[in-house]
């Protein structure tokens, strides 16, 4: 996962296309509204980086991945500022949860905080 090549044009390595090509996080995302919310959150405030190569996106774009994901007719509304007020579960934007971390680390993906200034 993550990269692939195709004669000597090397891809980007690109977190949303792994994700849908995890069975397992796309099965998770299926099964638990949780689950998903807490995946939203960690993409939503962090740098993920496969191998030295980053990728990052939007709280918008956070929440619309994780609603493909699940297939449920959601959109990216159905999770963005989900985490406003942690309840049952759910957790605030920025917060990786060992769960959502070492599901994105079995597909190659590590994460790092933003920097504050």
């Amino acid at each position: 996962m993550g990269s692939s090549t195709s004669g000597d044009l090397q891809m980007k390595p690109n977190l949303e296309s792994d994700l849908f090509s995890s069975e397992t996080i796309v099965a998770k995302c299926k099964n638990s509204e949780i689950y998903s919310q807490n995946l939203y959150a960690a993409m939503a405030n962090n740098r993920f980086f496969y191998g030295d190569q980053e990728w990052s996106c939007s709280w918008r774009m956070s929440g619309g991945i994780v609603a493909d994901l699940r297939d449920k007719g959601e959109d990216y509304m159905t999770f963005y500022c989900s985490g406003i007020g942690s309840h049952n579960g759910y957790v605030t934007e920025s917060v990786v949860t060992e769960e959502i971390s070492l599901d994105l680390m079995k597909i190659g993906w590590t994460f790092k905080p933003y920097e504050k200034t």
